[in-house]
């Protein structure tokens, strides 16, 4: 097993957990204690140990395993909004593989989209025509990003796009924890008709570093549980359509 992926392994248990134990780790990955104690203190440098910032992105394959049952609710609610034939852009959060899955039925889309793990995702899909955005590969995420991904983003125009973020907030809108993800999610909401915003309950009231849109850049909320009435007011003043499980 590679460092990398034994780290990403210990992470998960952190995340789940909140505490592990060294001489149980060391046997369960086969390595030293001392392996183990250099892991979390790279995890523990890095910023990842324990950690609720949402500025600082856990590893791709820890976030797609938080709140999956939040996630396929947005996903599914989201796919009766799909239509055969739709243009769409999707980006690469975890919430869109969930959604990409939930469409898979779906006939004759054309998809737009910056995250490989989409592409794989949906890759034997015969009736489709699936449009990488190219780009850089973020090194640990499936991310495609940088100016080569923004200018083939920015050169299509799609029914709709489906974006996630870290936080969701409601006086600072949409946000992710870098400008790296946010760029390309602005370019996809700019260039459609309608802009759905996928976010579950843990991402309500909070701030991450890099805005994506205010609520006034969005038509759509789609999130994993009835929001308080606060936001659905806001919602309602600011024209912006809400859906969760029961409604």
């Amino acid at each position: 097993m590679l460092a990398l992926e034994r780290r990403n392994l210990i992470l998960e248990k952190l995340q789940e957990e909140k505490r592990v134990v060294v001489s149980e780790l060391s046997q369960l990955y086969g390595v030293s204690e001392e392996t183990i104690r250099r892991d979390l203190d790279k995890l523990d440098k890095d910023g990842l140990a324990i950690n609720e910032n949402t500025s600082i992105d856990m590893p791709f394959n820890v976030r797609k395993k938080k709140n999956v049952a939040g996630k396929q609710k947005i996903a599914e609610l989201i796919a009766e909004m799909i239509q055969d034939g739709d243009h769409i852009a999707i980006d690469a959060s975890t919430t869109s593989v969930f959604i990409a899955k939930a469409i898979r039925q779906k006939e004759r889309i054309t998809l737009v989209t910056n995250s490989i793990e989409i592409i794989i995702e949906l890759a034997d899909v015969s009736d489709w025509d699936i449009i990488s955005s190219g780009g850089r590969l973020k090194e640990g995420y499936l991310a495609l990003v940088g100016a080569k991904a923004i200018e083939a983003l920015d050169s299509y125009n799609v029914e709709i796009a489906i974006v996630s973020g870290k936080g969701f907030d409601l006086e600072r809108g949409l946000t992710d924890s870098n400008e790296e993800f946010a760029q390309p999610k602005r370019i996809m909401m700019k260039s459609a008709k309608h802009r759905i915003v996928a976010v579950d309950k843990t991402k309500f009231g909070k701030i991450a570093f890099s805005q994506i849109a205010g609520l006034s850049e969005m038509d759509i909320v789609v999130t994993d549980e009835k929001p308080g009435d606060e936001w659905l007011e806001r919602f309602k003043q600011m024209g912006v359509q809400c859906y969760y499980p029961g409604r």
